[in-house]
């Protein structure tokens, strides 16, 4: 591929020979002689420079060069838009594997991959292009749009709604039941769980993630979300447009957060909480209250970000303050111990001092 075709897709401004080929990218350190290699800052930049690579994605003139360069907005953002040129997905062909259970009344697109052993339930829907590869459970009743790819060994429970082109990685569970129960007469009385899911378009879930269905009435998962693996996602949880959830993070039931919302690893969120758009909660932080627009949250119990570093800051001040406080005692005791020593005077009897 010459260098005028990937600048043309990345919208990019080439420095050097834009006839020159390329044939791969590859980081900094591994780059050969005829590949491209990016750099986002000075560090990588001088990397890149002493590399093998033949031409360096940009988005900074950080120095004079050598080689070939391609200058862009955001060299993360090209990145992503070229790597598939390179390293483009494998292609499945449109074939029902022979060991693949199949519903009589599952609606399957001629154009849909269903890999070995999948099982699809009474009624399911399968759209155009959609990929369900090894080991699948997809249940009665499920959805799954157009341009979908669900790896090996996915669960979805009956009446689990997918979108358009949403990607579930393996292991990953959608609908199974809420942890719902109610204390009777000593027991746990499980209440029953007779809602579903709802995955909206271009969603991606994580490997191993769960999301369970809703009591009553739906958990939703916004367009364009990203999950990370090993996620849970309790009952009529609902997420906004947009979110990244990132790996072991728990949302208990209930919870409804805004459009592009993070939330940083092992965070764990309370129940029945509102989180506002474009709020952060960052890594091992406990939710326990609801947040508004545009807030960054951290720590456990989490707090406004500016409220919790003044708290993280007096923390580290404490071992120095308790020295200084122990020492003042200690004067205060000595002090106390001169004022009340008894003074001899010439054979009379010994007379405390007076205190103030």
């Amino acid at each position: 591929m010459k260098l005028r075709d990937i600048a043309t897709l990345v919208g990019g401004q080439i420095i050097g020979d834009p006839d020159l080929e390329v044939k791969g990218f590859a980081p900094a350190y591994a780059a050969k002689l005829g590949e491209l290699t990016f750099a986002e800052n000075e560090s990588y930049f001088r990397l890149a420079d002493q590399s093998a690579a033949s031409a360096i994605l940009v988005d900074a003139l950080f120095s004079t060069s050598e080689k070939a360069l391609i200058l862009v907005p955001s060299a993360r953002i090209a990145f992503a838009k070229i790597l598939p040129l390179f390293f483009p997905e494998p292609e499945f062909p449109a074939t029902r594997h022979e060991t693949a259970v199949i519903a009589t009344t599952a609606e399957i697109d001629p154009t849909a991959h269903i890999g070995p052993w999948v099982f699809v339930g009474e009624k399911a829907r399968i759209g155009a292009k959609v990929v369900i590869e090894a080991g699948s459970y997809v249940g009665a009743q499920c959805n799954v749009g157009a341009g979908s790819h669900i790896f090996p060994r996915v669960t979805l429970y009956p009446n689990t709604s997918i979108g358009q082109r949403v990607r579930l990685h393996a292991g990953a569970v959608i609908g199974s039941d809420g942890f719902g129960y109610v204390l009777d007469g000593g027991a746990h009385r499980k209440v029953p769980q007779v809602g579903h899911v709802i995955v909206q378009d271009d969603v991606e879930i994580g490997a191993n993630t769960t999301v369970d269905r809703g009591a009553l009435g739906p958990t939703v998962i916004g367009r364009g979300t990203k999950i990370d693996n090993l996620v849970q996602l309790g009952h009529n949880v609902v997420t906004g447009e947009h979110c990244i959830i990132v790996s072991q993070v728990g949302v208990a039931g209930s919870t409804k957060m805004g459009s592009y919302v993070t939330i940083a690893g092992q965070a764990g969120i309370a129940g029945h909480l509102k989180l506002g758009s474009r709020t952060t909660i960052a890594a091992q932080s406990g939710v326990m209250n609801h947040i508004p627009d545009g807030e960054k949250w951290f720590g456990s119990p989490a707090r406004p970000d500016r409220q919790m570093k003044r708290q993280l800051l007096a923390m580290q001040q404490l071992p120095e303050l308790i020295r200084r406080v122990a020492e003042l005692e200690r004067r205060l005791l000595d002090r106390d111990s001169l004022e009340t020593k008894p003074i001899e005077q010439d054979g009379a009897p010994e007379v405390p001092v007076a205190r103030e």
